[in-house]
Formats: structure tokens, C-alpha cells, sequence
């Protein structure tokens, strides 16, 4: 990533075919009223993209919300168990092969947006092998989860239930490992409405089917698993069935022989990418599993998982706006149109904003209802009422970070933004939380505290980056990369 601080024309035109159907550059803004029109025009595309993907990554995120939220009329032990196993053992294993799977936007979205669809099909490809690999060894989390969970403290109960349960979920371990794949190669070539129409399937049958063995049947957490499960694999195996039917063009040719070939490279570029987005994705686990420390643990975790799950709701849609700005920035800048990828991040950081703000105020509107909807305990439902203020501002701050990260995943900015995560987060945020939680004896409401205080800070800087960035120097870098990875003769190019 390169900045200048020289002063530029806002907006400027470049000559260039776009693969994707645009001839130029956007046109230079001239006054407030053609910012406007600039900007409804990105917001058509911005919301194409949008739309469908918060649609789709709702409908995958309510799964679990959905199992969740059933066990909480099952039991509080339930209820922590999966609460402990789905935001530590399955968010750890999620973190890393999502991130390392978000490699392919930018390579896909850059390829695709210089005309060459044909590396697509390939990259995907390598990608499988890589997060099934990667999988295979983290088998052994979910093998071996209670001994772990004891060993960083958790309480026997709650350890031994969600051990059990962890090795029940290991299907779903390798769902992911294909599944992520899939969706950066979709997405990188705005087939998204396909992943909405299967996502919107499968949640309507895992809502019935859960409720039917977990509640009608009474299998409790044994159901959950297997409603889970067959629910990730029926995405997997459905959107496989779409791109082997021939729809996606010269993207997919066919297996192929080169998904072996320069494998250390790409391993390197998604262990980038997957730092980048663990840190992101362990600090809300991290989160709960302060919690477990706390006394009345078993409410502290229930009451912290509630808030966490409707702020789970709500970061799932700023990962819509997260998809649709990295393949928006990424098919532009593959494009050579630096300054339309420009604008595209200043349309969503204000549209997401807007959301969130939106998002805060109808939590606070009905937050003496929402509670009762997750647990019959009374304690708990009184822990997450005084949360609610401070749900309220993460869910602003937190549609506008997803979206910001985004943008470096669209541009290849993955390790400079990893090395700014760990800063915030896990240097200034946790240690902030922890002093806030237990020192300062504010309870779940301090950690809290701390690490949003790590979030805002981090935003901030991913605004400032933004601001400060030369697009036009992006442009040329995508074009090294996009020849790079392709195989053809070039410099390296710093990723």
C-alpha cells in the first residue's frame, strides 16, 4: 500500500476498457449537487452487490443464531456450551479459513476486472486444497476441546458439554474449508443472488428442523449439531451444483492439475489475509471468553452471548457492504479506474454509517422486549437490558469497520492491516478491557468497554488510511499483481 500526501484532483478521468461494462474512470465532481448524482449512481451498484450478500450472510449467520437462540429454552448449560464452543472452537476455526479463503478477493476481483476470468476457476481451486489441509489440523481443536477449555479456565460443565459438542461439529470444519472459497469466487464476478436464493432455502428448512429435533423431539444439543451440519453442507454442495452446470463461463473449466502448481505462494498471501481477519474474529471470541472468568458465570456468558449474537446479526451485514466494497475496489482498481474505486469507499463508509445509526436506535427502542426473546431467565434478560446502551454504540461502530476492512481486502492490504489490528486490538483494546473488567471491577460491562474503545481507535486509523491513500499507485499494483499471478513475465509486487 502506498500513500501520498501531495495534493491531487478529486476526481479525475482515465481512459480504459472495463471488463465490467463501464469505458472510463468516473468523472470529475463539480459541486454538491454532482456529488449527489455521483453518489446515487455508485449506491445502485454499491446496493447490486449489497443486498444479496447481507441477505446471504444473514440467512448463514442466523444458523447459528438459530440454534442458539432455541437451546436457550433448553437450559442456561446448553445454552453456554454452545455459546463457548460456537464463538471459541468454531470462531477460532471460522477466523482462519475465512480469512485465508478472503485471499481471493483480491485475486479474483482484480483478475475479473481485468478481463481475466479464466485464472478464477484456478484459484479457487488451490484455495480448497490449502483450507482442506489447513483443516485436517484443526481437527484436532475440536478432538480435543474440553481439555483446552479447562486449561484456560473454564468451568467443568460448561467445558464438558461443549467438548462433546465440538467433536459433533467437525463436519462443519470442512464445510468451511469449501465453502468460503466458493463465495470470494462467486462474489468476485457478482453471481451473489445465487448465494441468496440457497442461503434463503436452507434457512427456512434449518429453522424447521431445528425446532423439530431440538424442541419436538427433545434431542437438545444433539439435534442442534445435526440440523448445523447438514445445513452447511447443503450450501456447499448446492452452489457447487450451480457452477458445475456451466453458468459461471470461463471462470470454471473444470478441475484442473495447475490448482497444484506455486501453492507456497498462495499459502503466503492467505496467511495474510487470514491474520488479518483472526485478529478481528478472536477479539469478539475473546470477548465471551473473558466472560467465563467473571462470577455468575454461567449468566455473564448467557447475557454477553445474547448481545453479542444481535451484534453478530448486525456485523453481518456490514460483511455484506464488506463483500460488495471489495469487489467493488477490486474489480475498478483491476479496471486501471482508481478514482471510481476512490468514491466507492466514500459511498460506504456513509451508507454504513447510516445503517448502523439505524441498527442503534430500534435495539434501543425495544430493549425493555428483545431479551425474553433469547432466555426465560429473568437474571440474564436484566444483564442484557443494561447492556443495551453499549450494544447500541457497537452496532454503529461496527457496521462502518467490516466495511473499511473491505476496502483492504479489495486493494491487498492485508498485512499492513494486520500489524494495525494487533496494535488496537490485542495491545491497546484487551488490556484496556481486562483492566476496565476485573481491576475496576465493571464487570462484563468494563471489558466491554475496553474493547470497543480498541474498535473505535482502529476505525479510525482505517479512515485516515483511506484519506491518505494514492489510488492511482493502487492501480498499478493490481496491475503487477494481476500479471503475477497469472504467470506472466514481471516484477514482484510487494502484497
Amino acid at each position: 500500500m502506498e500513500s501520498s500526501s501531495s495534493e491531487t484532483p478529486l476526481l479525475t478521468v482515465t481512459k480504459n476498457a472495463h471488463f465490467n461494462g463501464d469505458v472510463e474512470d468516473i468523472s470529475p465532481i463539480n459541486g454538491i449537487k454532482d456529488f449527489f448524482v455521483q453518489f446515487k449512481v455508485e449506491s445502485k451498484k454499491l446496493w447490486y452487490l449489497a443486498a444479496p450478500a447481507i441477505f446471504t450472510s444473514v440467512s448463514q449467520y442466523l444458523l447459528g443464531a438459530i440454534t442458539q437462540t432455541l437451546l436457550g429454552h433448553v437450559g442456561t448449560l446448553e445454552l453456554a456450551a454452545f455459546s463457548i464452543e460456537n464463538s471459541v472452537i468454531a470462531g477460532f476455526s471460522l477466523g482462519i479459513l475465512l480469512g485465508m479463503g478472503s485471499a481471493l478477493e483480491t485475486l479474483c476481483g482484480q483478475a475479473f476486472g481485468a478481463g481475466q476470468v479464466n485464472m478464477l476457476g484456478e484459484y479457487m481451486q488451490r484455495s480448497w486444497v490449502i483450507l482442506f489441509v489447513t483443516s485436517l489440523f484443526m481437527m484436532f481443536l475440536y478432538i480435543f476441546a474440553t481439555p483446552i477449555l479447562l486449561f484456560i479456565g473454564q468451568t467443568d460443565d460448561i467445558s464438558q458439554a461443549a467438548g462433546k459438542l465440538a467433536v459433533w461439529m467437525i463436519p462443519q470444519l470442512f464445510a468451511y474449508a469449501f465453502n468460503f472459497p466458493i463465495i470470494k469466487f462467486l462474489q468476485s464476478q457478482s453471481k451473489i443472488m445465487v448465494m441468496a436464493y440457497i442461503s434463503g432455502v436452507v434457512l427456512v428448512l434449518h429453522a424447521f428442523f431445528s425446532w423439530f429435533l431440538m424442541l419436538k423431539l427433545g434431542w437438545g444439543l444433539w439435534g442442534g449439531a445435526i440440523v448445523l451440519n447438514l445445513s452447511w453442507w447443503f450450501m456447499v454442495i448446492a452452489q457447487m451444483i450451480y457452477i458445475l452446470s456451466g453458468t459461471c463461463g470461463e471462470a470454471w473449466s473444470g478441475f484442473s492439475w495447475g490448482a497444484f502448481s506455486n501453492l507456497w505462494a498462495f499459502v503466503k498471501l492467505s496467511l495474510a489475509s487470514a491474520v488479518m481477519l483472526c485478529l478481528e474474529t478472536w477479539y469478539f471470541m475473546a470477548l465471551i471468553l473473558f466472560a467465563g472468568y467473571l462470577k455468575d458465570a454461567e449468566n455473564s456468558v448467557d447475557a454477553l452471548s445474547i448481545c453479542t449474537n444481535i451484534l453478530g446479526v448486525a456485523i453481518t451485514i456490514a460483511l455484506g457492504f464488506n463483500a460488495a466494497i471489495s469487489v467493488r475496489v477490486s474489480n475498478e482498481l483491476g479496471a486501471a479506474h482508481p478514482q471510481t474505486a476512490k468514491f466507492s469507499v466514500v459511498v460506504v463508509v456513509i451508507t454504513s454509517f447510516l445503517v448502523g445509526v439505524l441498527l442503534a436506535a430500534l435495539i434501543s427502542i425495544f430493549r425493555n422486549q428483545y431479551p425474553a426473546l433469547f432466555s426465560d431467565s429473568l437474571e440474564v434478560q436484566q444483564i442484557v437490558y443494561d447492556l443495551t446502551p453499549l450494544l447500541a454504540a457497537c452496532l454503529i461502530i461496527n457496521e462502518v469497520q467490516p466495511a473499511l476492512s473491505g476496502v483492504a481486502i479489495g486493494a491487498g492490504w492485508q498485512a499492513v492491516i494486520a500489524y494495525i489490528n494487533i496494535a488496537c486490538y490485542y495491545i491497546f483494546g484487551i488490556p484496556l478491557g481486562l483492566t476496565l473488567g476485573f481491576v475496576a471491577d465493571w464487570g462484563v460491562k468494563g471489558i466491554w468497554i475496553g474493547m470497543l474503545t480498541g474498535t473505535v481507535v482502529q476505525t479510525v486509523i482505517l479512515v485516515c488510511i483511506c484519506y491518505k491513500t494514492n489510488w492511482e499507485k493502487e492501480a498499478a499494483m493490481a496491475e503487477k499483481r494481476i500479471r503475477k499471478w497469472s504467470g506472466q513475465k514481471e516484477v514482484d509486487v510487494e502484497q
